[in-house]
């Protein structure tokens, strides 16, 4: 996506960043606030973008909870009422929640420290979803020559953030 927006993506493993945005090695960073504390990198960098609300994030993280279904059958009523009223789309809601909370206090300590914040506006953010519209192309072809149904996957997912 980076590439079709016209940056130079820089592979690196994260404990590299902060040294990297210092010595002007990198120019910025996709880096969730949820870790920004743990790297201070609100020392480092003053200037932070982010996305206008009403235009989701610019990234996302899959989390999966999976028991093998044999392995949920053997088991006794009592158990299995305990994994089902702790799973499913509710319990998913509720980790998404969390973890969209999460960056919350790593935020405000760059707030605190006066650093600078640019909201992307939402007609950007669409400029920058039709620029990489390739990308999405390209990994519906890849998923769906790997056997799976990539359209279909890609509209459930989609259906999943609304």
């Amino acid at each position: 996506m980076l590439t079709a927006l016209g940056a130079t993506p820089v592979p690196m493993p994260l404990p590299q960043t902060p040294e990297s945005l210092a010595k002007g090695v990198i120019d910025g960073a996709l880096i969730p606030w949820e870790v920004s504390p743990a790297l201070k990198l609100e020392e480092i960098a003053q200037f932070h973008t982010e996305l206008d609300p009403s235009s989701g994030q610019i990234s996302n993280s899959v989390f999966i909870f999976a028991m093998n279904p044999a392995k949920y059958n053997s088991l006794p009523p009592d158990l299995k009422k305990v994994i089902d009223a702790n799973s499913g789309p509710e319990a998913s809601a509720w980790v998404g929640r969390v973890f969209a909370e999460s960056g919350l206090p790593g935020r405000k300590i760059a707030a605190d420290r006066k650093n600078i914040f640019y909201t992307v506006p939402a007609a950007e953010v669409q400029r920058w979803q039709a620029a990489s519209e390739g990308v999405v192309a390209e990994w519906v072809k890849d998923v769906t020559a790997k056997g799976y149904d990539g359209k279909k996957l890609l509209e459930e997912a989609k259906a999943l953030m609304k």
